[in-house]
């Protein structure tokens, strides 16, 4: 490993991402101008309050506009009052993730991101350049690809249920956040060497854990010599430095060939196909898309998994038998799909991201409703998973919703849908059965005092963290 001194100067690029990508100049490439008058109704606040009502307070907001406004409205948003049209109905939904991609640019719509993932994100790309990621990048996440990664975060998983004391009240979330990036950092950073490692965590965690408020003031640059954006930007600065680093000593890695993290398969992508491969800062952009992506938002859904289940006692022993075996040779097809059925509730009870956007190119008619090029448009995952014609008792934690079937198409959306479906969802998956198995198979779980939501940065998580009790089985 390199030491401090030796790490590469990267603090250039860093400056450059959030110059190019902050205020006026996010998503602003070739998009048209916001439309006014015409469209979906909606609340008339000051554009300010609208922007922080959806970020801050969005359980309770998304609800309240559908019962106001019906299934489609409007939100204003920072900067400049732009447009964002919701769908709440799974054939709006439809309509979207159908829509020409060349029309319904998922990259603008997501760019509030764009400072900390940067241009070459995967979430932020459009047209040929994200035809061009997506298939660099699909086979690091096809089902050999999985197979290879499931021992590895069992063996993770393991470790860290072993190590909880017998009798303790801890919030499940701060473990299940600690567990995940360990995951991210050795499965598909690669990472293990321990300084680097431990030089990692505290700039991932901080990455991670953006007030909603950071995320709006990219709007404003001149914030960016203040406070928490500064901190913001200056914890990017050190953590790229170390991604930089690791990839290049990555390149160099006389059994590249053979590694089989992601970051190496990524490395290695394209070759033999002629591809042009992907540049340090195409893959730090990618490694940083996954980290964010795959790391707070699983590590929430096991948390919320946890507690569901330590407080339905009948669920908690159902999932135990299951991570246990039911079978004379261990665990079956059929236990791997109840702790699957159980991760899949989880995220459709408790979502942890609220919606999917595009913004149109192009004029469109959605749902019936003409709408004007430069509207951002996109189904309210929140929305959709509470709605009682999509799941009956949606209130209820009911796992077998998912056993042998699933709900109709595009009433359960975590992960989005169409050419753009979440590129990770079948590793989130897998890492949420293997989670489960480990920890179930030695504890039993029960749930300590209320939770609620809350909004850090762009995903929703237990506010008190998911309290919960262990007892050593």
């Amino acid at each position: 490993m390199a030491t401090a001194h030796e790490l590469p100067d990267t603090a250039d690029l860093t400056a450059d991402r959030f110059r190019s990508m902050s205020g006026a100049s996010i998503g602003a490439r070739d998009l048209p101008a916001p439309p006014g008058a015409g469209l979906p109704p909606g609340p008339g606040w000051p554009v300010l309050v609208q922007s922080a009502a959806l970020m801050r307070f969005r359980h309770w907001f998304h609800p309240y506009l559908q019962r106001t406004y019906g299934d489609v409205f409007t939100v204003r948003l920072i900067p400049g009052g732009r447009p964002l049209v919701f769908f709440t109905r799974p054939e709006h939904a439809r309509e979207i993730f159908a829509g020409d991609p060349e029309v319904f640019h998922a990259g603008k719509g997501n760019a509030i991101l764009g400072p900390i993932m940067g241009r070459h994100s995967l979430l932020l790309q459009d047209s040929m350049e994200h035809k061009r990621a997506r298939k660099l990048l699909m086979p690091a996440f096809n089902g050999q690809a999985l197979k290879g990664y499931r021992e590895l975060v069992s063996q993770l998983a393991a470790d860290e249920a072993e190590h909880w004391p017998d009798g303790a009240t801890f919030r499940s979330l701060d473990r299940m956040n600690a567990l995940t990036l360990e995951v991210i950092l050795r499965v598909v950073f690669g990472v293990t060497d321990a300084d680097r490692l431990a030089a990692m965590r505290p700039l991932v965690n901080a990455t991670v854990d953006i007030s909603p408020v950071v995320l709006l003031g990219w709007g404003y640059p001149w914030l960016q010599r203040m406070g928490p954006w500064k901190r913001t930007v200056d914890t990017q600065a050190a953590l790229d430095r170390l991604i930089h680093a690791e990839i290049r000593e990555r390149r160099t890695a006389p059994d590249l060939a053979e590694r089989t993290d992601v970051l190496s398969r990524l490395i290695r992508a394209g070759a033999d196909e002629g591809e042009q491969p992907l540049s340090d800062t195409e893959l730090r952009d990618q490694l940083v898309t996954l980290l964010l992506a795959g790391h707070e938002t699983t590590a929430t859904s096991l948390a919320w998994a946890l507690r569901e289940l330590g407080q339905h006692p009948d669920l908690l022993r159902r999932s135990q038998e299951a991570a246990l075996g039911t079978g004379p040779d261990g665990p079956t097809t059929e236990d791997d799909a109840w702790l699957e059925a159980v991760m899949k509730e989880s995220m459709r009870l408790h979502p942890v991201i609220p919606m999917v956007v595009r913004t149109l190119m192009e004029p469109a008619t959605i749902g019936g409703v003409d709408l004007p090029a430069g509207t951002t448009v996109g189904p309210s995952i929140i929305v959709a998973h509470q709605r009682p014609e999509n799941h009956p008792e949606p209130d209820a934690f009911r796992p077998e919703r998912f056993l042998g079937q699933n709900p109709p198409t595009n009433t359960w959306i975590p992960f989005g849908g169409g050419v753009r479906r979440c590129i990770g969802a079948g590793f989130a998956q897998m890492e949420g059965v293997a989670v489960l198995r480990e920890v179930l198979a030695r504890w039993d779980v029960a749930a300590v005092g209320p939770e609620e939501p809350k909004v850090r940065n762009i995903t929703s998580v237990p506010k008190r963290g998911a309290l919960v009790r262990v007892t050593r089985r």
